[in-house]
């Protein structure tokens, strides 16, 4: 009896063994799959549709689609409202070209996309069939049929008369090729729009568009920030005066452009004739560094997201105001804070003769991330270099900034009881502090000695609302979103980047009426363009360490020529810049921002 109990048992164990091993095959299985799938190619169908002609773009769109699945392509997008055209007067003017989805033009091109086994995404004007409501849509169709769709959330002027918000959110669908989010044209000037897309598990931004300069040129940041492939579909002709200006484009999640369709600058110019647009999409891509860093968002310090403070406002500053600034940018000897404050004091002057030889008086100085010792590495070091607020450092900086009469932001290693911050400080021109703050977000090596900040700040001074944000805290839209909502007008970054995060822009240079300079990073200028909020960067160089300096003024609009972003690459230099805050009557700026965003979908940012 006691032999046959040993025997089932043991039997039972074998059981149970294979099933192990079968499992955990399945697992490595699973895991080499997806580290194996194949690369495929993608196709941006950049289509012009003629206004009013539903059927006759459905047909014409179907063989451009088709040439594009013959050729290959797995993930084929189209412009924004391409079955119909883009401007409508009001729902009366668009009523008899609404579709259904799904309906006529999902059904259709499902023909294509199982014929093909292809995914297609299509922009059109969607009527919900229960409520009559109308919606600027995207629907994605596959092998299988339609799948779903997505509605436009943060809309343009023209298609707010006769086009609700959109009220899905920012959906994703697992396909066989990966996960498929969309966001349509000004969605893209919303670091939301994309954030959600990340955040709810993308790994493809399929991007319909209708766009002048403004939707395009914000890709390289949303594919870099989030790291998402992005496919951008656009047209290039012109429509009742509205120019669109092509350079349809596929964005790598590392920010790089795999191509782009030929940029049409002016009406004359217009290409009539579809393009289509080939990259190759790489699934082993799909996990990446941006995707990972998702992970350190700071949730609990974005509530503020939540906050709709529109149309009123009575804590934001209503005063334009003339500002002269400099960027202070050299190469520290690391360590020494004598020789650091020599070197600051003799930029500041420089700083402050070529504000006199302007004609205008200077009125903030902006330093790099720990500006007196430089990015001290040994531990041991950082702890001697470590002072409180009424430390040696900053009654440094008191002196400087009264004796110059000017605001100042500097960095430091910061001491409180046995913890230490990397910090930045706002002086003002009485010799007074007026803001601190301690970075949220830490790298690899300010973990090593650092405690995260635990609030994200915007300051009052008589130049207006001041933000700051140090170094890392770049890489996290967040952190001017919540700048933003407070009202910051200048929006200030002290950094120590030497190449470990960002690259320089890559969005076709013609497109900006103000040419971005040389150098100019891709998630600088679009922490400004997000935030409506003039951004200052401050850098070290130094062949040793890699800093390569790159310190800048971006802007709010060069796009269309309000203003011009400058940058130097100067191993030494005193970088000088004006502007001019809140530019109240510009088309689009932080009060119109703040207006339009869409805070009732923004919760997966902030839990």
């Amino acid at each position: 009896m006691k032999k046959n109990t040993l025997l089932i048992n043991l039997f039972v164990f074998m059981l149970i063994f294979v099933f192990f091993l079968v499992g955990c095959t399945n697992v490595t299985n699973k895991e080499t799959s997806v580290k194996e799938s194949k690369i495929f190619k993608v196709a941006a169908v950049q289509f012009n549709s003629q206004l009013n002609k539903r059927d006759e773009n459905i047909n014409a769109l179907i063989k451009v689609i088709t040439e594009a699945a013959k050729n290959g392509a797995k993930l084929i997008v189209t412009p924004e409202m391409v079955t119909t055209g883009y401007y409508y007067k009001n729902r009366e003017a668009i009523e008899p070209f609404v579709d259904t989805i799904p309906g006529i033009t999902t059904q259709k091109l499902t023909e294509v996309a199982k014929e093909y086994h292809t995914y297609i995404v299509v922009g059109l004007p969607e009527v919900d069939s229960e409520t009559g409501i109308y919606y600027n849509a995207a629907a994605l169709i596959g092998p299988e049929g339609y799948i779903g769709k997505y509605r436009k959330m943060h809309q343009w002027e023209t298609e707010e008369h006769w086009a609700a918000w959109g009220d899905l959110g920012v959906p994703v669908y697992d396909t066989e090729i990966g996960k498929i989010a969309i966001n349509i044209c000004m969605d893209s000037a919303y670091f939301e729009s994309a954030r959600l897309a990340a955040v709810n598990g993308a790994d493809i931004l399929a991007f319909p568009t209708n766009s002048s300069a403004q939707a395009i040129s914000a890709l390289q940041a949303r594919a870099e920030q989030n790291g998402l492939y992005i496919v951008s579909a656009n047209r290039s002709n012109t429509e009742n005066g509205f120019h669109m200006i092509g350079a349809s484009a596929v964005w790598s999640p590392a920010g790089e452009k795999l191509v782009e369709a030929k940029y049409v600058a002016k009406e004359e110019e217009d290409i009539d004739e579809p393009t289509i647009v080939y990259a190759e999409i790489n699934p082993s891509h799909y996990e990446n560094a941006a995707k990972e860093r998702l992970n350190e968002r700071r949730t609990e310090l974005y509530q503020d997201l939540m906050l709709y403070i529109a149309p009123w406002d009575y804590t934001k500053n209503t005063t334009e105001n003339d500002i002269t600034a400099a960027a202070l940018q050299y190469e520290p000897v690391i360590g020494d804070k004598e020789a650091n404050t020599t070197i600051i004091k003799e930029l500041i002057n420089d700083a402050l003769i070529k504000a006199e030889k302007e004609g205008t008086k200077l009125d903030l100085i902006v330093l790099p991330e720990l500006a007196l010792t430089g990015p001290v590495a040994e531990l041991n070091e950082i702890n001697i270099f470590a002072e409180t607020l009424d430390g040696a450092t900053v009654k440094t900086f008191k002196e400087l900034a009264a004796t110059n009469e000017v605001h100042i932001v500097f960095g430091m290693i910061e001491k409180e009881g046995d913890k230490l911050y990397d910090s930045a400080i706002l002086v003002e021109p009485k010799g007074e502090v007026v803001g601190k703050y301690r970075k949220t977000h830490l790298n690899e090596s300010d973990k090593s000695w650092a405690t995260q900040g635990d609030e994200i700040k915007v300051f009052e001074t008589d130049l207006g609302k001041i933000g700051i944000m140090i170094g890392y805290d770049a890489l996290f839209p967040e952190v001017a979103g919540v700048m933003m909502v407070n009202r910051a007008d200048i929006i200030t970054i002290p950094t120590s980047w030497d190449l470990q995060y960002g690259k320089e822009l890559q969005i076709n240079k013609d497109i900006s009426a103000n040419r971005y300079p040389d150098g100019s990073m891709c998630l600088w200028d679009s922490i400004a363009m997000s935030s409506q909020a003039y951004t200052i960067v401050s850098n070290f160089t130094g062949t040793e360490n890699n800093y390569l300096g790159g310190s800048a003024l971006f802007t709010l609009d060069p796009l269309y020529g309000l203003d011009q972003p400058v940058v130097t690459l100067e191993k030494r230099d005193a970088l000088v810049m004006r502007f001019s805050t809140i530019q109240a009557d510009w088309w689009f700026n932080q009060e119109k921002l703040v207006q339009s965003r869409r805070t009732a979908f923004y919760k997966p940012l902030v839990h």
